[in-house]
């Protein structure tokens, strides 16, 4: 079952554990086709558009449907038609449909000085669902919140993995998706959970290093516990989505900083996942011919052991216990920053992007760090064709992937985004 082909379903009960959300996606759909109609990197963009086989046409239309009223607010029957070229009676038959699985409720007539009956005002019903969301990248807690429909943060909880790798993690990971759904006050529409490593279109984590997954299936693991629909995702990717959201809707290059370093890719409005489901993994590329420090993955010179966190706070915490100066702490960044920008300058070049977001410690990546891949991308790469490249930190802070998790869910669940 894809997004456009999402069938009705009842009004789950008031207990957010035992609730039954709208039917959803398959996560193996998600991945090789759009989150919820949006990540791809095959076939279709993030927002579902226009017409299609008369065989979808329902599911289709009945997610053009809510894309509209989740993105503008309140409208009327009338408006919706309009809006979507949608014709009268079947706007009015789906927003039937809508309202008697909770989705959409009626507001009340607008206030209007135009004679006549006035038109009733619908909208999705923004506070009937909860989604909780997991962001597994950093490299000290598993963190996590409860975030309603529209983004808010509802509450939160975290829990250190202090060290804990392979089962030990996967539990973490059960136990504190278990206290976020007793903390949700409404229904859940799912869990998302944003991972660093190589995730399959089943929610497979085929390698995680940092954590000690290898084929570990964590998808089916935390649904089986809490009997609630999840979706899996590598961070980068679910960070990615909400960065685009958030921002002008550009081609754009997101890289987690993080546990582990990995990057997320929207090029032409459409999500970038690769053929084996590994695009954006620059954090095993060896970064030059001078051997390096040695990764966690056996090799010597990696990304990850340049620039991820861990990494960098063991060298600065040792120039601070040596009495070093300050300049040595920026000289330490500076090389940071030149190398990943070594890794993302073909990236740029070939892809012609116009935007790079880094998401991670800001005391870390900003300032020498920034500065230094500022000044290498821009020696690397051709002026001409590049004078409009921005890197920038993310304006969505530490909360990037948590609120990407809550975008893929809605996708998967709803359609929208």
């Amino acid at each position: 079952m894809t997004a456009m082909e999402a069938s009705p379903t009842t009004i789950p009960s008031s207990d957010p554990a035992a609730a039954t959300p709208p039917a959803r996606v398959e996560a193996s759909e998600l991945l090789t086709s759009p989150f919820g109609g949006g990540l791809s990197a095959r076939g279709r963009a993030l927002r579902q558009t226009g017409k299609v086989l008369p065989e979808h046409a329902r599911g289709h239309n009945r997610t053009l449907v809510l894309q509209t009223l989740y993105s503008h607010g309140l409208r009327s029957r009338a408006d919706l038609a309009r809006e979507t070229g949608l014709t009268r009676v079947t706007v009015s038959d789906l927003v039937a449909e809508l309202i008697a699985e909770g989705l959409v409720v009626e507001l009340g007539p607008r206030e209007d000085a135009r004679p006549g009956k006035p038109a009733t005002l619908i909208d999705i019903d923004r506070g009937a669902f909860q989604i909780v969301g997991l962001d597994l990248s950093e490299h000290d807690r598993l963190r996590g919140a409860v975030i309603d429909l529209d983004g808010g943060i509802v509450a939160r909880a975290d829990v250190e993995l202090a060290g804990a790798t392979g089962d030990a993690a996967t539990e973490l990971v059960i136990g504190l998706a278990r206290r976020l759904t007793e903390l949700a006050t409404v229904p859940l529409l799912g869990i998302g959970i944003g991972t660093p490593g190589v995730v399959d279109p089943a929610g497979v984590v085929r390698s995680a290093p940092n954590l000690g997954w290898t084929s570990e299936p964590l998808q089916a693991r935390v649904a089986g516990a809490l009997g609630a629909p999840v979706l899996v995702a590598n961070d980068a990717n679910v960070g990615v989505l909400a960065e685009h959201g958030a921002g002008e809707g550009r081609d754009l290059l997101l890289v987690k900083i993080g546990h582990g370093v990995g990057a997320g890719l929207i090029v032409g409005g459409r999500p970038v996942v690769g053929s084996d489901f590994a695009a954006g993994e620059i954090g095993h590329v060896v970064v030059g011919t001078d051997d390096g420090p040695r990764c966690a993955c056996g090799k010597h010179g990696c990304l990850e052991a340049w620039v991820a966190v861990p990494r960098l706070a063991e060298q600065l915490e040792a120039i601070e216990a040596d009495g070093g100066e300050a300049s040595a702490r920026d000289d330490v960044l500076r090389e940071a920053g030149r190398r990943l920008a070594i890794v993302l300058a073909p990236v740029v070049g070939a892809l012609n992007l116009a935007e790079v977001v880094l998401s991670g410690p800001a005391d870390l990546l900003d300032g020498a760090f920034h500065d230094a891949a500022v000044d290498t991308l821009r020696q690397r790469t051709i002026a001409d064709q590049h004078r409009d490249l921005r890197l920038r930190m993310t304006t969505l802070g530490p909360d990037i992937v948590l609120r990407g998790a809550a975008v893929m869910v809605l996708s998967g669940q709803l359609g929208v985004s």
